[in-house]
């Protein structure tokens, strides 16, 4: 249990998406003018990243990995698929998205307008399939390790872009130099959270 929940901290905090590997960047800068729809993408996010990754560890243990299809027969132990985890892992975030946007479109329609083609776009989001190349990487030794990373890393990233767009309507109504507005000052308060984001590097877990 203690193992799990310093996965889960060391994911929001130290490993995040956004502050700590600029995953994710594109729509974390478009979509975060307002915190409402910015808590809406982040949801969506941590949902997708909380469901791919377990996903995505299963396909990984007993199909892709080398020896992974022994479940079937002894004589396919030398099989190794991995090559193939790229295609596999996109087509499962690609499947869990559409089902995200159909859900979205449903149940709360002006939030899938102000999204736009954000939503979808989640599909090619860095920070979903990074998710689950860093769970193929670091070989978790189990599910629930797998799921703990997932939900994790989407809390991260949603904190990480909910900050900046609250910090960004704050700001609105400062007296921001002429070329600073807009993207210009969002790149640097990134840079300071960033910055102090560095400091949860000496937690010790």
């Amino acid at each position: 249990m203690e193992n799990l929940i310093n996965i889960f901290i060391k994911s929001i905090f130290i490993d995040n998406m956004v502050f700590a590997f600029f995953f994710g960047m594109c729509s974390y800068l478009a979509v975060s003018k307002t915190v409402k729809t910015s808590m809406g993408l982040g949801l969506a996010v941590v949902f997708v990243l909380g469901i791919t990754v377990p996903i995505n560890y299963l396909l990984n243990k007993f199909v892709l990995a080398e020896g992974a299809l022994t479940w079937l027969d002894e004589s396919y132990k030398t099989v190794d698929l991995s090559f193939l985890s790229f295609i596999m892992f996109i087509a499962v975030i690609a499947s869990m998205v559409q089902l995200v946007e159909m859900i979205v479109e449903k149940f709360a329609p002006a939030l899938y307008s102000s999204l736009g083609i954000f939503l979808p776009l989640i599909a090619v989001n860095c920070a979903i399939l990074g998710g689950s190349l860093f769970m193929q990487e670091r070989d978790y030794n189990s599910l629930a390790e797998a799921t703990s990373f997932g939900l994790g890393s989407g809390i991260g990233w949603l904190l990480a872009i909910v900050g900046i767009a609250a910090i960004r309507e704050k700001i609105r109504y400062s007296n921001i130099p002429a070329p600073l507005r807009g993207l210009g000052i969002t790149f640097i308060v990134t840079g300071l959270m960033g910055i102090a984001f560095m400091s949860f590097m000496g937690i010790k877990l």
